[in-house]
């Protein structure tokens, strides 16, 4: 199967790690970012934030807001959009490109709360 096209760009764990506080926290500045990621951290922990954020800013993940003495990020990329990317990828490179397979894999490997499971027969029915 062709590998689709998609328009969130891939994003390393250390990045994911960023955009998921950002999720997580909202509107956050480099030293509040690096202080949570790294509580003992000290100044290469702060350049290294700063350039997972430079990259971030790059791909367009997130966006910076310059208005104050700190300048402050939030994610211009929603969870659900990096999730589909990943989710394809994995699915590119293990299953032909098909989802089919992958979730069959998960959902045959984690027991379902009710709720879950009604949830997926909705959407099954509604596809």
């Amino acid at each position: 199967m062709a590998k689709r096209r998609r328009s969130t760009p891939r994003v390393t764990d250390a990045e994911l790690g960023v955009l998921d506080l950002l999720w997580r926290r909202g509107d956050l500045s480099i030293r509040e970012i690096a202080g949570e990621l790294y509580p003992r951290g000290g100044t290469s922990e702060y350049a290294t934030v700063q350039k997972l954020l430079e990259r971030l800013e790059a791909k367009g993940c997130v966006a910076r807001d310059k208005s104050g003495f700190a300048h402050l990020f939030r994610a211009r990329v929603e969870r659900s959009d990096v999730i589909d990317r990943e989710l394809a990828d994995v699915a590119d490179k293990l299953c032909e490109g098909s989802l089919t397979p992958l979730l069959l894999h998960l959902v045959s490997k984690q027991k379902l709360k009710k709720a879950e499971r009604e949830k997926l027969r909705r959407l099954l029915e509604e596809s």
